[in-house]
């Protein structure tokens, strides 16, 4: 696999891709779901509700917690996690922008 040359794109475009990396698997866009769907943040619950094996759960929310799409605090025993506004923010602010561009563009392309 190759270098992916980060430092050749804007701080911003490397934060996005973090952020769309993330979800870039089904089992964690089910869990960033099943996150938004409960007002409360979760200890356990969320691996009896995938069918996947607690330590592959456990990886996929390592991945979104350091993506910033989640947060997770500790709570005895547990790590309880819910979603992290300010990571959904950004990524709403970034697919707004592209709906405003693509919303103005020339329609005559392609």
């Amino acid at each position: 696999m190759g270098l992916t040359k980060t430092e050749h794109f804007t701080e911003e475009q490397n934060a996005i891709a973090t952020l769309l990396k993330a979800l870039a698997h089904p089992a964690r866009v089910a869990i960033v779901e099943y996150l938004m769907n409960t007002d409360t943040c979760i200890c356990g619950d969320i691996v009896n509700e995938l069918p996947l094996a607690q330590a592959t759960v456990s990886q996929h929310l390592k991945e979104l917690k350091n993506a910033g799409l989640i947060k997770g605090s500790i709570e005895g025993n547990a790590i309880c996690y819910c979603i992290d506004e300010n990571g959904i923010e950004k990524l709403q602010n970034y697919f707004k922008g592209v709906a405003q561009k693509l919303s103005t563009k020339n329609k005559n392309c392609c």
